[in-house]
């Protein structure tokens, strides 16, 4: 049995995962867990990345001697470093204001419909090539010598070895999904320098030794090699769908929910562009196909609010509500922003002429009715887009732990949800070391031993999906 950290950063906690592995088995235990509070400045909202190194530091001392870490994170941002190797600034927070209108400017030179034939990506305003034109104003960006995304950028402080992993880099919109490699003819039209990333790097390789500082400070003994996982948390999610062969569709829950289907080749049409669905790379050759909602996002945000903790009784008071009373689109980007969010859910009822939502458990209801009706139109529309079928939905990460959410889920689906992996990232993050290591086979075999040693929970679709359509239609005509 071999051990392994896996460091994964979310955007509202980071953990360090301490994860045992042999052929036959599979643990995963919390080493340590810490906050990601962004932090507004005068020049905008920031990821305070020095606590989240420390808090990578502390969770390393305490996962304890580790025969290799890995690193996930969120996507899209990046830091920057100049000619000695230092950070310009905290890191851009992907929810900031700066890229709002800058989608139109980099249209105007490739169209939407070009953009997404050579890159494969949905739009999303926080994309890193809007990201990337917003900061050409900013002197910054002259100075910037490399530009390192988030889970590279904590690597490179881990070892002093720059890369730029393969997962990560297909969600900066300069990736092409066919040849997986860096899409040369966008970026020079649009005027960005592909030279500011470090070399591409798969899931597996080998991204360096933790330097002596790093170890004096962990208490650990070295050497401690860092291995490339998919380093973007999702990729590292997919890559733990506890599949067993059956054709399905996946949803990863937690501060978003990515829903889609995993993939052989992307799907390029204009039809998928226009419902709004990414081609991201993931493990083995293969393609995360999948749009992006909001996620629980919006119940974190009216908890904040609330100044509400109790999320337990939240969800039991949410469940006596009458269900689909009120929805909303949970892909509009009116709630991409942190702030008022229950005011601007009510807004939103009241403008589709659907009974506004007053208390807090009607908003839940509200906000989980919303999230599993975009679940359902999601898995509907890949499998029509990649003329695909599925036969069961498989839901991992922090969303597993709400019941009422995996019901409802199965229910607008109509199809069998198999809820697991809470730490779904961890448990990807945690098997590509393990692979690394020669303790386990290739993605088929990875699925098969989260089977046998994780816990799964199977919900079975209820009542009559036409409720569910009639609900889809109040958006459809709102």
């Amino acid at each position: 049995m071999r051990s392994y950290a896996a460091v994964d950063l979310g955007a509202s906690s980071g953990r360090v995962m301490a994860g045992r592995v042999s052929p036959d088995s599979l643990e995963l235990s919390e080493a340590h867990r810490f906050p990601n509070r962004p932090v507004r400045t005068p020049e905008g909202l920031r990821w305070d990345i020095l606590a989240l190194y420390g808090g990578v530091l502390d969770g390393l001392r305490a996962a304890g001697q580790v025969d290799s870490v890995g690193i996930d994170s969120w996507a899209v941002d990046y830091g920057l470093l100049d000619a000695d190797g230092a950070l310009l600034g905290n890191p851009v927070h992907y929810r900031d204001a700066r890229t709002e209108g800058v989608a139109e400017k980099v249209w105007a030179t490739v169209p939407a419909e070009e953009l997404y034939g050579a890159t494969g990506l949905q739009y999303a305003p926080f994309n890193t090539l809007y990201q990337l034109t917003a900061a050409r104003e900013k002197r910054q960006l002259s100075y910037a010598q490399r530009l390192l995304l988030i889970p590279d950028l904590v690597s490179y402080w881990l070892t002093g070895e720059q890369g730029t992993e393969l997962t990560n880099a297909s969600t900066t919109q300069l990736v092409d999904p066919r040849t997986r490699t860096w899409s040369y003819d966008i970026a020079e039209r649009l005027g960005i320098d592909l030279g500011l990333f470090a070399p591409l790097r798969q899931p597996g390789d080998p991204a360096g030794l933790l330097r002596p500082e790093v170890l004096e400070e962990t208490g650990l003994t070295g050497p401690v090699p860092v291995t490339a996982v998919g380093s973007h948390d999702t990729a590292s999610a997919v890559a733990a769908v506890p599949a067993t062969g059956e054709p399905f569709a996946y949803i990863c829950t937690g501060t978003w929910s990515l829903a889609g289907l995993e993939l052989t080749a992307p799907v390029l049409t204009e039809e998928s562009r226009a419902a709004n669905f990414t081609n991201e790379l993931g493990l083995d050759g293969t393609v995360r196909y999948l749009r992006n909602i909001m996620g629980l996002w919006l119940l974190q945000e009216c908890q904040r609010s609330w100044g509400e903790q109790d999320l337990s009784r939240l969800l039991r008071e949410a469940g006596a509500v009458p269900a689909l009373r009120s929805v909303v689109d949970a892909g509009d980007e009116t709630f991409l922003a942190p702030g008022r969010m229950p005011e601007r859910i009510a807004e939103a009822c009241r403008a589709s002429r659907q009974p506004v939502p007053v208390t807090r458990a009607e908003v839940t209801r509200c906000i989980l009715d919303s999230l599993a009706l975009a679940h359902r139109r999601a898995v509907e529309d890949a499998q029509r887009l990649a003329d695909h079928a599925v036969e069961v939905v498989y839901l991992v990460g922090g969303g597993t732990r709400n019941a009422l959410l995996c019901q409802l889920t199965a229910d607008a689906c109509g199809l069998p949800v198999v809820a697991g992996a809470t730490e779904a990232a961890a448990l990807g993050n945690v098997l590509v070391q393990a692979r690394a290591d020669g303790l386990v086979g290739d993605l088929a075999a990875m699925r098969r031993l989260l089977t046998r040693t994780q816990p799964l929970t199977r919900y079975t679709p209820r009542g009559d999906a036409t409720r569910w359509r009639e609900a889809e239609a109040r958006l459809a005509t709102r």
